[in-house]
Order: structure tokens, then C-alpha cells, then sequence
């Protein structure tokens, strides 16, 4: 009877082993490292923008409604709970970055309006953020990409035999990625240019 047991488990081993189990583990955890760092990277940037609009606020206090649609932005990102399970929701998933494109949006209608600043603009302080924000917008970019690779990965043996009958069995889901309208844009950070005040 033990005999038999010992050759069943082996016999298992090998069919679980052969039969993808092993690599979707290793793939799923490769969507969890590059969700992480793709959640490290927004809030980044959501830590940077209270300094941003503080500063902005110095300058430009005029500007309410941009400064508003900022903070209201950033809040909707704050009000989205950020658990794991989120990349396997693809309703929450979509709701996170709706949020995430709306403050990206938002970031760009105040700095569009700082270009009527030119004290602003030669502010140490905005200097500074402006160059943190826009290096974590390319971070952004990388971690997103990134992401999409591990969920394109995961997805396509999800998807292939027969690893989709493993998939099946321990309810390994297909998870959802990034989606822009335009597919261009997903390579490509976005632009926040600020030209010193002319000398006097």
C-alpha cells in the first residue's frame, strides 16, 4: 500500500511538473513583482503632487480650478483600495487606471497653466518637483511596460495547451492589463517642458 502511495505521489509530481503548474506559479509571481513596482511608481508620484500644488499655490493661487481638479484627482487614485486581488479583478483594475488617467490628465492642465507663470517657473522649489515628476512619469512608463510583458507571459500560458487544463484546474485566471486608445502612447511618457524665465 505504501508503494502504491509513494508511486502516486511521484507519478503526480511529474504530471504537475510537466503540465505547466510550475511555470504559471513562477509567472504569476513575476505579475506580482512588476503590479508592485507599478504601484510603487504611481504613489511616488501621488506623494510628489501635494509639494506641487503647495508650490503652485504660491505663485498661481488664481488657478483654483486646475489646483482643485488636481487634488480631486489625486484623491480618487487614494480612494481605490490597492490590494493584490486587484489584478485579478478586471472591473477594479479598470476603475484604478481610469483614476490614475484621470490625475495624469489633471498634471497636465497645471502645468500647461504654469507656462503663464514666469516666477513660477524659475522657482527652485517647482524646478525640482517638475524634475521628480517628470522622471516618475517615465517611471511609470517603464513599470507599466513591464507589467504588460509579465501579464502578456502569464496570459499566453493561461491560454496554450496544455497548461490551460493546469489553468483550469487551480483556477489560474487570465489577468487584465494596461489599455490606452492609443497603443502608441504606451511607450511613450509624457512630456513636461519648462523653460527658465528670459534673463533680465
Amino acid at each position: 500500500m505504501r508503494s502504491l502511495r509513494a508511486v502516486l505521489v511521484g507519478v503526480v509530481a511529474v504530471l504537475l511538473s510537466g503540465c505547466g503548474y510550475n511555470t504559471l506559479q513562477q509567472q504569476d509571481e513575476g505579475v506580482k513583482a512588476a503590479w508592485a513596482e507599478v504601484l510603487n511608481q504611481y504613489q511616488r508620484r501621488s506623494d510628489l503632487i501635494p509639494n506641487l500644488v503647495a508650490t503652485v499655490k504660491g505663485f498661481a493661487a488664481q488657478e483654483e480650478k486646475v489646483l482643485l481638479g488636481v487634488t480631486e484627482a489625486r484623491a480618487k487614485t487614494g480612494s481605490i483600495q490597492l490590494t493584490p486581488e486587484l489584478i485579478n479583478n478586471e472591473q477594479a483594475f479598470k476603475k484604478f487606471q481610469a483614476a490614475q488617467g484621470e490625475l495624469t490628465q489633471a498634471l497636465k492642465s497645471l502645468f500647461a497653466v504654469t507656462e503663464n507663470y514666469p516666477q513660477l517657473k524659475s522657482d527652485a522649489n517647482f524646478r525640482d518637483l517638475q524634475a521628480q515628476i517628470e522622471g516618475t512619469e517615465n517611471r511609470i512608463t517603464v513599470a507599466r511596460n513591464r507589467y504588460i510583458d509579465s501579464v502578456r507571459t502569464y496570459n499566453t500560458t493561461v491560454r496554450s495547451f496544455p497548461s490551460n487544463l493546469t489553468a483550469m484546474l487551480f483556477k489560474n485566471e487570465v489577468k487584465p492589463s494596461f489599455t490606452v486608445e492609443n497603443e502608441a502612447e504606451v511607450s511613450k511618457a509624457p512630456t513636461i517642458e519648462f523653460n527658465a524665465a528670459p534673463a533680465r
